[in-house]
């Protein structure tokens, strides 16, 4: 990997230290598409914000290119964050309405990185964002809820506004059920099967494709 496409180490410092769920090898893998992306002139979307760890990660690369990073979440947490499940972190639930809050968090990790200037935070669902959205984008980083329902509802909204040499970046592919849910795979291969994205890279379960073709 390129020294121009690797985070400088207090970036990568504060991508360690934010709350969430992503390795540090598939960061640098997302860091450096991102770089790629960026390059193009256009945002960069993440469809999946929770604390902003990997949000980090693209608006360091956005803050380069001259770009902004949009980023879309409901911030009440997915499915597995819920309580009683895997994921979840009592420390993001907002005790006067009993539910779930990371955006309060991923603002103190974006400032904390002085990144808030490169960020727009959506705050919704994310096919109700997709359905207001008519620019193209470098990048889309589906990252989102992992039912069927969540991980078909942010590929169908988002990857028709990939422009064409842009990347479709998928997080959490499993092709072995027992590694994890088959929602973002099952997304992957409609997105191979589709004839409008090409693999470029796999590192872990983050999945790089570039829109090489029409269609979505």
């Amino acid at each position: 990997m390129a020294a121009a496409n690797t985070p400088k180490p207090e970036i990568l410092a504060a991508f360690e230290a934010a709350k969430g769920f992503m390795p540090a090898g598939e960061g640098l893998a997302l860091y450096a598409a991102a770089g790629e992306a960026a390059a193009l002139g256009m945002p960069l979307v993440e469809v999946g914000t929770y604390c902003g760890r990997s949000t980090i990660l693209l608006a360091d690369a956005a803050r380069a290119a001259g770009v902004t990073v949009v980023t879309v979440d409901h911030h009440r947490g997915s499915e597995e964050q819920q309580p009683g499940w895997e994921y979840h972190d009592p420390a993001v639930v907002d005790p006067e309405v009993g539910l779930m809050d990371t955006l309060p968090t991923f603002r103190r990790t974006l400032y904390a990185a002085g990144l808030e200037d490169h960020v727009v935070a959506l705050v919704g669902r994310s096919p109700q964002a997709a359905a207001l959205w008519n620019t193209p984008v470098g990048l889309v980083f589906i990252d989102g809820g992992h039912t069927d329902e969540h991980a078909t509802a942010d590929y169908e909204g988002w990857a028709p506004h990939v422009a064409p040499g842009g990347l479709l970046v998928i997080h959490d592919v499993f092709a072995d059920p027992a590694d994890g849910g088959q929602a973002p795979y099952r997304v992957y291969r409609r997105a191979l099967e589709s004839g409008a994205f090409t693999e470029m890279s796999v590192h872990g379960s983050l999945h790089v494709l570039r829109r090489t073709g029409e269609g979505h």
